[in-house]
């Protein structure tokens, strides 16, 4: 044994631990077998891991499985431990056994030694903090926690604020009206509040979705035990935790009605994950969209001028870039590649058991928190401030060819092509060409190439 360590023992042996671990030999033997990727699992998991073992410990009190002053020890251990004290005992790797065991006693190591100091006696990690649980229920119970918990208290939230400001600013801007663009081609016009109402729409079906799925989040496999039959578990235990998990967090909580489904299956994180994905194809889309309308300022678009954040180059002075969507995007990408691990993990459910726990929750909660903050980004220092230069859009729509497409129903569409061309062709504006190819009067002519009345659906449109 080294200078600064203790010996801990197990039922394969003495393990030589840190000695001002809280943790004990299992925790140590996992660390030093998966010397993996220096990533352990996400505070939000471990955090919901303490609020899964706080209500174990309080049910096993109440019913008599535990005494009152143990369950209430391991109880307030547990409870430190959701409220993020301790961090740093949970050094274990994600990439390590896959159900979690290793991670599960971890937990109930630093549980049992932090109740232990408290009462002065000794608490067992297995016997105690442990009874009526097995890591193959407790694990994807914490996984569903902690989703759900990360969508209420942050994503949702952070989308919904999204959504406002796109709102407000399509509310703001709906008067302005711009070249539409299909193919990256110039197209008809389109108001500049209708491009922007719908990213918030593509925002708000972001939010639906994330709702429709979290109600499966919700079905929980503590209860389960290690095989779905609910061996060493009281009857009733599941359903007990359950209820106490919802009480303490306001979030509808129960057990899954099929328990072995449960433990065999994560097909609810892989459904929740494919909706995260859908947002970040979502979100990118509105970065890519602010990045080619603010591209320029000369030779782009140069359409919006997104809030300078950060001088943009090393070497070209007065080079500012859209930092804040490139940020973003590049946050969706790596969503995109975690739905795409998810996957992968979600079809190793072997049998009774799937076997990838671990890092189907690294991936899920970091697509919640990089969603989360990428939509907070958007909403505060990109959306509400970004600038409209409505005298180029006006320009580029006066000398757009594909205005002639409102003269189609009158002159027919070989002749407006005619027109369409010679205009492109000698870089005038549409009204000129028309009124010389034409019989139609000038006042006929606005009226029907009105890029207002063209962006509301023409006349007689239900959005006129």
């Amino acid at each position: 044994m080294g200078a600064g360590e203790r010996i801990e023992r197990d039922s394969m042996g003495e393990v030589a631990v840190p000695a001002d671990a809280l943790y004990g030999a299992q925790t140590q033997r996992a660390v030093d077998n998966f010397p993996m990727s220096g990533m352990t699992l996400p505070p939000a998991f471990i955090r919901a891991l303490g609020e899964v073992k706080a209500a174990c410990a309080r049910v096993n009190g109440e019913l008599g499985l535990l005494p009152p002053e143990k369950a209430a020890a391991i109880q307030r251990a547990a409870e430190a431990v959701a409220g993020g004290e301790h961090a740093g005992q949970f050094p274990v790797d994600v990439f390590q056994t896959g159900s979690g065991t290793s991670s599960n006693m971890n937990a109930n190591e630093v549980i049992a030694r932090l109740a232990s100091m408290e009462l002065g006696a000794p608490v067992h990690a297995n016997d105690d903090v442990n009874r009526g649980q097995s890591s193959n229920d407790v694990i994807p119970t914490a996984l569903h926690v902690s989703a759900r918990l990360g969508l209420k208290h942050h994503l949702l939230p952070a989308l919904e604020d999204l959504a406002r400001a796109l709102e407000s600013r399509a509310r703001a801007l709906d008067h302005v009206v711009k070249t539409g663009r299909t193919h990256l081609m110039d197209a008809l016009p389109i108001r500049l509040g209708q491009e922007v109402g719908a990213w918030g729409r593509q925002v708000r079906y972001g939010i639906e979705r994330l709702q429709d799925s979290a109600v499966r989040l919700e079905e929980l496999a503590i209860g389960a035990t290690a095989v779905g039959t609910g061996v060493n578990a009281p009857a009733g235990f599941g359903e007990a935790v359950a209820r106490d998990l919802a009480r303490r967090t306001g979030v509808p909580f129960r057990p899954k009605p099929d328990r072995f489904e449960a433990l065999a299956a994560q097909d609810s994180a892989v459904e929740i994950s494919g909706q995260l994905r859908t947002v970040a194809v979502s979100l990118m889309k509105i970065c890519n969209d602010l990045r080619w309308m603010n591209s320029g300022p000369l030779a782009g678009l140069g359409e919006i001028t997104l809030p300078p954040l950060q001088p943009g180059s090393s070497i070209m002075p007065g080079k500012v870039n859209p930092v804040a969507p490139e940020a973003v995007a590049m946050a969706c990408t790596q969503v995109m590649g975690n739905d795409a691990a998810v996957a992968v993990a979600g079809q190793s459910g072997n049998f009774q058991l799937n076997v990838m726990l671990p890092v189907i929750a690294h991936n899920l909660l970091q697509s919640v928190e990089l969603l989360a903050n990428g939509a907070r980004l958007l909403a505060t220092r990109v959306i509400p401030g970004f600038g409209v230069d409505e005298e180029r859009m006006r320009r580029a729509l006066e000398h757009n060819p594909i205005l002639v497409t409102a003269l189609n129903p009158v002159i027919g569409y070989e002749q407006g092509a005619a027109i369409a061309k010679r205009a492109y062709r000698e870089g005038r504006p549409i009204l000129e060409v028309a009124r010389e190819r034409t019989d139609l009067d000038e006042e006929r002519l606005r009226a029907l190439l009105d890029p207002m009345a063209l962006a509301r659906g023409g006349p007689g449109s239900k959005d006129e």
